[in-house]
């Protein structure tokens, strides 16, 4: 079976028209690098002695490496390899500028910003590219000025989901205890799963979990419980579920600004507003649209009129 596995896999990434094209991109770096050390240095910027020749050498014969892998037999350590070589050639690129003697300083600045797109560009194939999964589980509390009963019939409500939470897309009723989810992950994708309520206690528990052929397993519970001194309900969150491209796709991931426990608070957040006022309240400053880093197209922050004023104070 896990014969089976890698072949299928390799035959899939081998007609991945990234895959194959950061293989011949790799080639294509590593054959000058190989073939004329001094004069890659010179073109980067960074001199030509001697210690410069041995490095760029290196670094054509790991190029060289990568390229065969991947136009080769194709599998996701080819692209974490080239991840790893990213990070150190940003390292001794940044060296460099940092002891540069001036003299053709704009084309080291130009390398660096080079490689700092191919390596956005590695991790994104390399997590997309990788199947493994690294199990998560999130916790998150708030409290919110309602009732139990009240709470939990606001999150009840499925559909009504995306208002608060950021990066779902769409939650859609199929049955008395099925939905349709679709969501918006790191990079750009986006992944769907079918779900069932296993459990719904009234004021006091819902829970759910994806079923078979989800793009991400997933399960989760929230509770509703009173909250000390009569102040309304306090909500506890658990998700779990499997982030695609394991451990190393976790911290790609938090790289490029999706960390899962801040979105979670954040979306408590935004349900507490919906919850105790209607709707999530923003600034003039705040980005509007979900993707602007999940901040919704509410009406902007303004001075109470007199009619809410009045309600307030009394």
């Amino acid at each position: 079976m896990t014969t089976d596995t890698h072949s299928t896999s390799t035959t899939r990434l081998r007609h991945d028209p990234l895959v194959r094209g950061l293989g011949w991109a790799s080639a294509l770096l590593g054959v000058p690098q190989v073939a004329a050390p001094a004069a890659f240095a010179r073109a980067l910027g960074v001199g030509d002695s001697p210690r410069h020749r041995v490095a760029t050498t290196a670094v054509g014969v790991r190029e060289l490496a990568a390229a065969t892998g991947l136009l080769g037999r194709p599998r996701p350590v080819w692209l974490w390899s080239r991840v790893g070589g990213d990070l150190i050639d940003l390292a001794a690129l940044t060296r460099a500028l940092k002891n540069h003697d001036g003299r053709g300083v704009g084309r080291t600045v130009a390398a660096t910003a080079a490689v700092t797109a191919i390596t956005a560009t590695d991790v994104y194939a390399a997590v997309t590219r990788t199947h493994r999964s690294a199990p998560v589980e999130l916790t998150a509390t708030t409290t919110v000025n309602e009732s139990p009963d009240e709470v939990h019939s606001l999150w009840s409500d499925l559909e009504r989901l995306p208002d608060f939470m950021a990066h779902l897309d769409e939650v859609r009723v199929t049955g008395p205890r099925t939905s349709h989810w679709r969501a918006s992950a790191p990079f750009g994708k986006t992944v769907e799963w079918d779900a069932e309520i296993t459990q719904d206690v009234p004021g006091q528990l819902i829970a759910w979990r994806s079923v078979d052929g989800a793009d991400v397993d997933n399960s989760g519970e929230v509770r509703f419980e009173p909250a000390p001194g009569d102040r309304g309900t306090e909500i506890r969150v658990t998700l779990r579920y499997d982030l695609p491209g394991g451990p190393l796709g976790k911290a790609a991931a938090r790289y490029f600004g999706e960390e899962p426990h801040q979105q979670l608070d954040d979306d408590l957040r935004r349900f507490k507003q919906i919850a105790e006022t209607g709707e999530v309240v923003r600034s003039e400053g705040a980005p509007g649209g979900k993707r602007a880093r999940g901040e919704f197209p509410q009406h902007p922050a303004r001075p109470l009129t007199e009619g809410e004023l009045k309600e307030a104070l009394a």
